[in-house]
């Protein structure tokens, strides 16, 4: 069984940076890629970034591009987002997610198969 466990999250003032934490667990992640996402109270859950386990290609919402950077570790199967100049319109829920496929890179939710529990990142003054 796949398990996807986030960290990282927590309160931040406006213009200041998290990294998040994604460890995946249960089976080989050798292709495929992972998503990151973020759910605010009332919202859609929202694309944010996706990366391939094989070769690291990435692709960004444009809410966050020059912002978030996903980055991966294939030795300890975890995968990063490095969020900097946040806002308090990044606070959210944010979620990492794997996709099995191996065609390319998905923003679309229903193309992820195993979803992490999300960890509440908080931008405050």
């Amino acid at each position: 069984q796949v398990q996807l466990v986030e960290s990282g999250g927590g309160l931040v003032q406006p213009g200041g940076s998290l990294r998040l934490s994604c460890v995946a667990s249960g089976r080989t992640f050798s292709s495929g890629s992972m998503g990151w996402f973020r759910q605010a109270p009332g919202k859609e859950r929202e694309f944010l970034a996706a990366i391939t386990w094989s070769g690291g290609n990435t692709f960004y919402a444009d809410s966050v591009k020059g912002r978030f950077t996903s980055s991966r570790d294939n030795a300890k199967n975890t995968v990063y987002l490095q969020m900097n100049s946040l806002k308090p319109e990044d606070t959210a829920v944010y979620y990492c997610a794997a996709r099995t496929s191996s065609f390319g890179l998905s923003y679309s939710r229903g193309s992820y198969n195993y979803w992490g529990q999300g960890t509440q990142v908080t931008v405050s003054s």
